[in-house]
């Protein structure tokens, strides 16, 4: 049996992906997502007539002949995290579609799409979208894009072209030899690119019949399935329905499915199997995220679809999590082993809650590539344990006072046990609203962790002391200074070229005014007890602040220095050696 190609729909934030499903599928399915971003993987099942029903003038016009029965639309959220639908040992989707807004070209999201498809080496075309908000553009009513061309002025023709040639050039500079979609000599060698509008329809034709014909022409021997080998999927979201009680919405990649099979899934603390009561599978163009009522009940599905299942002791059961038929072998090692790599924790850092395991790995990826440690994952509401653990980890780490929490809830004794701890709860249901204020909120840290650092430690610092400068011969001795390297303040103790301790700073002033601090290249009057000026100190001397030991291993540590202030540092250090040395 040939399976309809499961196509993966991707792109940077509002750059239309879902609008340009919903154009196909006639549903406003963005509109009822938080932020208008789709947050969750969702699937459309698109029949093989209405592909034919769009693309029919232009199929007849190329002598195409359609042979899978449709396509199963995979609709991704923009942000990178989630450019890839789960599939152990790989990529689920057999083609893809990079959504890009003409005028803007590639974005970060966009561009981290292309990444990943490429590292699963898999085929996809580009939908260059909003061609209908081009200055003049003129809408056709037409759903081929060659037709709309035909009646587009000059000036909107140029237009096109110039934001279709910097489209080349994203391609280009990510390793890709692309050209618009009717220009295409060798589309096993070129990427295909598709203008098109979500809004007025024009280019679907094109997009359809590219997607459909070529994932019929190079992908056959990946779309023949051997109907009785076992069902895998990943499961999607679950749900109660009235009169079915707890169901989850899964892909069928692989494999099939019938009623009374049992099927096995992650849940809290292990693995559960359970047997399917029953499978619903949701209308032709319906979301599979829609209301029962545009389901209807099946003995059995084959890969690829999107199917909700029915069964008692699903109540457990965690979204993103795989499921496999038990009839393989060894599906509870091959789900431990992919939760495994998920669930995986530093010793210090925030903790994360969120509601599936999708949105786990999603977020770990995200903070993990901008450095941030994750000390404790979790599914489900933010608790008191969860803020309790939060705070003993602040000892740790000043920034592990803090749990970020996607698309859940936070308890009332939880909130309470926060505000009287000081631990932060960031929540959020917009994955890049979440992390800004996240980063946001580790930056104020990190400001007020390094001002307490600057205030307690003592840095490295050289002084040269000035000629005619000798205010005071002694009690206190008084005299100029220039800062030759890093910095100095008042307390800090200062040694001599021969790492023997001179006196500590009293105090520090600039015109007669008190100094809290000096850098490289200020000229301020120091103060200093015991010294007496000509004999321990003499004009034109260099003076170097004398480094606590534990202050030498936290700077060296720490980002706090420069490049200069840590070779100075390194020559502080090699003094208090010599003078330890000669004692």
């Amino acid at each position: 049996m040939i399976r309809q190609p499961i196509i993966c729909v991707m792109g940077h934030v509002d750059s239309g992906k879902t609008s340009l499903l919903d154009a196909i599928r006639s549903s406003a399915i963005a509109a009822r997502e938080a932020g208008g971003i789709t947050q969750h993987i969702g699937a459309s099942e698109v029949p093989l007539d209405v592909i034919e029903q769009i693309c029919g003038p232009v199929l007849r016009e190329t002598k195409s002949k359609l042979v899978i029965p449709g396509l199963l639309f995979i609709d991704t959220p923009g942000h990178e995290a989630f450019t890839n639908l789960r599939k152990i040992g790989g990529s689920a989707a057999d083609m893809a579609i990079i959504v890009a807004d003409v005028s803007k070209g590639f974005e970060p999201q966009t561009i981290e799409a292309v990444n990943i498809l490429k590292g699963y080496k898999t085929p996809f075309i580009v939908a260059a979208n909003k061609v209908d908000a081009l200055t003049g553009w003129h809408d056709t009513k037409s759903r081929s894009v060659h037709a709309a061309l035909g009646q587009q002025g000059e000036h909107v023709l140029r237009a096109l072209e110039d934001y279709i040639y910097g489209l080349i050039g994203n391609m280009s500079e990510l390793g890709f030899t692309s050209e618009r979609y009717d220009r295409v000599k060798d589309f096993q060698k070129e990427v295909a690119i598709v203008p098109v509008s979500a809004r007025t329809g024009e280019g679907l034709a094109e997009l359809l019949m590219l997607v459909s014909g070529l994932s019929q022409k190079f992908l056959e021997l990946r779309l023949s399935i051997e109907v009785k080998g076992p069902g895998r999927g990943s499961i999607l979201e679950k749900k109660e329905v009235k009169g079915l009680g707890t169901t989850i919405d899964i892909i069928l990649y692989e494999g099939s499915l019938h009623v009374n099979d049992t099927v096995a899934f992650a849940v809290p603390g292990g693995v559960a199997a359970v047997k399917i009561k029953a499978l619903l599978k949701p209308k032709p163009l319906h979301e599979i995220r829609e209301s029962s009522s545009k389901f209807f009940s099946i003995d059995s599905v084959n890969a690829a679809a999107g199917v909700k299942i029915s069964g008692n002791g699903l109540e457990e059961a965690l979204p993103g999590s795989p499921l496999i038929q038990t009839t393989d072998k060894d599906y509870m090692g091959k789900i431990n082993s992919e939760l495994g790599s998920i669930f995986s924790s530093d010793r210090t850092g925030i903790i994360l809650k969120a509601d599936s395991i999708g949105s786990i790995e999603a977020l770990s990826m995200l903070l993990s590539s901008q450095g941030v440690r994750v000390s404790r994952k979790g599914l489900g509401n933010v608790t008191k344990r969860d803020v309790l653990d939060a705070f003993a980890m602040s000892a740790l780490d000043p920034k592990g006072a803090m749990i970020v929490s996607f698309n859940v809830q936070t308890e009332k004794d939880a909130f309470e046990t926060a505000g009287a701890s000081g631990v932060t709860i960031i929540e959020g249901n917009i994955i890049y609203k979440l992390l800004d204020d996240y980063n946001e909120l580790a930056a104020q840290i990190d400001k007020r962790c390094k001002e307490e650092l600057e205030r307690e430690l003592v840095f490295p610092g050289e002084i040269e002391v000035l000629p005619n400068s000798c205010f005071r011969v002694s009690h206190p001795a008084i005299f100029g200074v220039t800062v030759a390297r890093g910095r100095i303040k008042p307390g800090y103790t200062l040694m001599g070229g021969d790492g023997a301790v001179i006196g500590k700073i009293k105090g520090m002033q600039n015109d007669k005014a008190a100094v809290e601090a000096a850098g490289k290249g200020e000229s301020v009057a120091i103060s200093m007890e015991g010294v007496t000026f000509g004999r321990q100190v003499r004009e034109r001397q260099r003076l170097f602040t004398r480094v606590r030991d534990g202050d030498e291993r936290q700077l060296a540590k720490s980002s706090l220095l420069s490049d200069e202030e840590r070779a100075l540092l390194a020559e502080i250090i090699g003094l208090k050696r010599l003078s330890k040395e000669q004692e």
